[in-house]
């Protein structure tokens, strides 16, 4: 299968599985990615989601550019917003996404790894929106998503030049959280840890609080925060951590 999901523990981990073809996305394979999201969304018993590629040389070599050729303006602009909506199903997940990037991600490649609510890549992962070299601009994401990590003037100049961002620079200028050395999946799960072992109803709360952030004006953000904060404040867990830190104790949440 071009696309495999599975559960390992309390993660759902979703591969690109086309290594001979450096896991490069048709819209096949979109609907596939779709299919798996909505897979991961029903799930009850995880705590985060894993995305990675198959093989030692790419995540997501990005769309497949024989499919592009000879397309209506029509089909392009449902193309389009078909990667957009498949890629926009990851901000609505109930848990958050962590793309570990273990080579290179290209053009719709790069643009999944930016719709992950996190990104970890390896020494070797190389980022790059190239479509202007095609004469065509990123067309699932990446001119929105891009901007809203590394700011206006960077991504700007990523996306006019199509050029490649190596693993050190991209860690620099907050396009990935962290380089991990080692066992890519293993440091994942590492770094999924570190949260997943709060309230997911509380987590998801400042998820959607921050992922608003760059939408609205502050006054309309703030409004936000005050609405998520308070449905936060309601839950059991809230009044169980409370609780934990006045007895001094470890808070044990259940999700409540």
């Amino acid at each position: 299968m071009a696309v495999e999901l599975k559960k390992e523990g309390d993660f759902a981990v979703l591969t690109l599985n086309r290594p001979e073809a450096l896991n490069a996305l048709s819209f096949l394979i979109l609907d596939d990615i779709a299919r798996a999201l909505d897979e991961v969304a029903g799930m009850k018993d995880i705590r985060a989601l894993l995305v990675t590629g198959a093989g030692d040389k790419a995540f997501c070599a990005g769309a497949d550019i024989k499919e592009l050729r000879g397309r209506t303006l029509i089909d392009q602009k449902r193309g389009a917003e078909l990667g957009q909506s498949v890629f926009a199903k990851l901000d609505n997940l109930p848990v958050a996404s962590v793309a570990l990037v273990n080579g290179y991600a290209f053009g719709g490649g790069s643009e999944l790894a930016l719709a992950c609510t996190f990104r970890l890549a390896s020494p070797r992962a190389i980022f790059g929106l190239p479509e202007i070299k095609l004469g065509l601009i990123p067309g699932y994401g990446g001119t929105q998503r891009l901007p809203r990590l590394v700011g206006e003037g960077r991504a700007l100049e990523i996306i006019m030049t199509g050029r490649n961002v190596k693993a050190d620079e991209a860690e620099r200028i907050g396009l990935v959280n962290a380089i991990a050395e080692g066992d890519l999946m293993e440091a994942g799960r590492d770094f999924a840890g570190k949260f997943t072992r709060y309230s997911l109803p509380v987590l998801e709360c400042a998820r959607r609080a921050v992922q608003r952030a760059g939408d609205v004006t502050l006054d309309e953000g703030l409004r936000i925060e005050a609405d998520l904060s308070t449905l936060a404040f309601r839950t059991a867990d809230a009044e169980e951590g409370m609780a934990a830190f006045e007895e001094k104790r470890k808070a044990e949440f259940k999700d409540g």
